[in-house]
């Protein structure tokens, strides 16, 4: 834990901001450069700015969810998506979009990417500030 007054106060703010930012990146991945693992990279970063400027006790009791369980229903939601085109009679993750191609199948694969990346490097992180002193 860092204990600067100035990194404490900020901490809290910048991760709001780099929440909002990671789920701006994620949804502008489908059409530009970005998406679900970037967006997960940046998350994974603000959960870790938030844990090393509060405590690691904080940030998971912040979470309220496991990350592991967060990056187990990101590969859980990643890999169902396929089945909608598979349902469909179209090979297994063919982008295959809902009535007024606003969302569909790869959209579905990136939310399910960025959980993953968020659950899995929020846990490293965790575990790494932690000192593997904490629960998991």
């Amino acid at each position: 834990m860092m204990d600067t007054v100035i990194f404490r106060t900020m901490a809290r703010p910048l991760a709001i901001l780099m929440l909002g930012f990671s789920i701006f990146i994620l949804l502008r991945g489908h059409n530009a450069p970005g998406g679900g693992f970037i967006g997960g990279l940046i998350a994974a970063g603000a959960i870790a700015i938030y844990a090393m400027a509060h405590s690691v006790a904080d940030a998971r009791r912040r979470l309220r969810i496991n990350p592991i369980a967060i990056a187990g229903f990101g590969v859980l939601l990643a890999g169902l998506s396929g089945l909608l085109s598979a349902f469909a009679g179209l090979p297994y993750l063919t982008g295959l979009w809902l009535p007024g191609y606003v969302f569909g199948v790869p959209g579905l694969f990136d939310i399910g990417v960025y959980f993953t990346v968020f659950g899995t490097l929020g846990a490293v992180t965790l575990a790494l500030e932690d000192g593997g002193e904490g629960e998991n």
